[in-house]
């Protein structure tokens, strides 16, 4: 059989180094780790890139898909650090990126009638390595309500309320479950988001949201002092953004913090 030219491995004499380099945006079906159930089946968008020295000429886009299969079944925050180093030796990389997004699902009863329903979160796991270094990222986005303080204060009847999607970012010391970070944000808003809700439930989580009602600013700063509280997060940012019922525009808010000074394997 004739040998095939590996044109890839070829030399590039332009002297330029590439940062990222790799596959963006294939589907695949992954699993993950689930804290009620031990593990979830879900479907991610995920990307990987490596950096491309200057005297090659590109990079071997297969085997990325090749470390993909090969993890498919055992992606979660536990083990990016051995994929991202699979990829440094498999693509003979200094640096590695990997990013994974994907609906992640939480079966929540409804407040009153314990109805049980499937609420979808959007995740993502941001991870990236070196030979001495490593940062790994975990986001949620949680949708929910909240009840405007200044329409209920000035009206005589009633107040607007609307729903909302609050996106959190957190850096942190050891494995940190995607449960724990939504029951954070959910405890910080006018009322949770609920998939099911019979006459009962929505007599209640309309009268628990009146009861607390909170501008963007609030959702944040609440969310904000939770994760200056945890011992396990390092780093964390936080964005609200209410979608307005009565304008025609979104209020928004973000809060970015560190909690302690940057350490070598959290990044350069």
């Amino acid at each position: 059989m004739t040998e095939l030219k590996d044109v890839q491995s070829q030399p590039d004499f332009r002297r330029i180094e590439i940062d990222k380099v790799g596959i963006k945006d294939i589907r695949y079906p992954i699993t993950v780790l689930d804290r009620g159930q031990g593990t979830q089946q879900t479907v991610a968008s995920i990307n990987m890139y490596v950096d491309l020295p200057h005297h090659f000429k590109g990079t071997h886009m297969s085997r990325f898909v090749e470390i993909l299969n090969e993890y498919r079944r055992e992606i979660n925050i536990k083990n990016i650090d051995r994929i991202l180093r699979e990829m440094r030796e498999r693509l003979s990389a200094k640096v590695a990126h990997i990013e994974i997004a994907f609906p992640y699902f939480i079966e929540k009863m409804a407040p009153v009638t314990k109805t049980p329903g499937l609420m979808e979160y959007f995740c993502c796991i941001y991870g990236s390595s070196g030979e001495h270094w490593r940062d790994l990222v975990l986001e949620v986005h949680v949708p929910v309500t909240t009840v405007c303080p200044c329409s209920l204060e000035i009206s005589c009847q009633g107040a607007h309320n609307q729903r909302g999607i609050v996106r959190v970012r957190i850096r942190f010391k050891r494995f940190f479950w995607i449960e724990d970070l939504v029951e954070i944000v959910e405890d910080c808003a006018s009322c949770e988001v609920y998939s099911v809700l019979k006459r009962p439930d929505e007599k209640f989580v309309t009268e628990k949201a009146f009861r607390r009602p909170m501008f963007v600013e609030d959702v944040v700063r609440a969310v904000c002092e939770r994760l200056m509280e945890h011992p396990e997060i390092t780093w964390f940012s936080v964005e609200a953004e209410n979608f307005e019922s009565i304008h025609n525009h979104s209020a928004y808010a973000f809060i970015e913090r560190r909690k302690t000074p940057p350490k070598s394997e959290n990044g350069p």
